[in-house]
């Protein structure tokens, strides 16, 4: 968990922020709730052309993910996924798949969490279960809103979907980046 209640980022395209995506962190005992929040709009001469709201509840009891629900607008196309902690295991249904136990190891593709890296990776805006290759790459120095910098370990997730995702050296996630269906680069600036 990092070390603050939060950690938010703007969402950069093309030097203009587009959008913002915040995670909120409550702790009760032994329980652990983590709340997603993403909204990004991109207009042209202010129409709007592209808009997503992704909405995330996850909770933890210790180290054991219990519940994991998310709802996600996509440009009007809606996805979604559940997942509860039943005596089977972690049983997880979604818009883009029938119900299935999710492994042990299994989380949603939430970043904050680096253990995520271990997979497989629950994707948050279908609940498919995904396997993507994941690749170590060289240490950068990563930009903050700040002005500052932080050097952060890059990881590079191919295969089931691509992006790239860092974490500083407290394993507190510091950045990500992908392409768009138009080509264009999204990269996260940490506030």
């Amino acid at each position: 968990m990092p070390p603050a209640d939060a950690l938010r980022f703007r969402l950069i395209r093309h030097d203009s922020e587009i959008g913002r995506h915040i995670v909120t962190f409550e702790t009760r005992d032994d329980t652990l709730t983590v709340r997603v929040a993403v909204d990004s709009r991109v207009t042209l001469l202010s129409v709007p052309i592209v808009h997503y709201r992704h909405r995330v509840v996850e909770t933890w009891q210790g180290e054991t993910l219990t519940s994991l629900t998310s709802e996600t607008d996509k440009n009007g196309r809606l996805g979604w996924m559940n997942a509860r902690r039943t005596a089977e295991g972690l049983v997880v249904l979604g818009s883009q798949t029938d119900r299935y136990i999710a492994p042990d190891s299994a989380i949603g593709t939430t970043y904050w969490n680096k253990r995520m890296l271990d997979g497989p990776m629950i994707s948050l805006e279908d609940g498919v279960l995904l396997h993507p290759k994941v690749t170590r790459g060289a240490a950068d120095l990563i930009p903050l809103a700040s002005g500052t910098s932080v050097v952060a370990d890059h990881y590079r997730l191919s295969g089931s979907f691509n992006v790239d995702v860092w974490y500083d050296h407290a394993d507190t996630w510091a950045s990500l980046a992908l392409t768009v269906a138009d080509g264009s680069r999204i990269h996260y600036e940490r506030l």
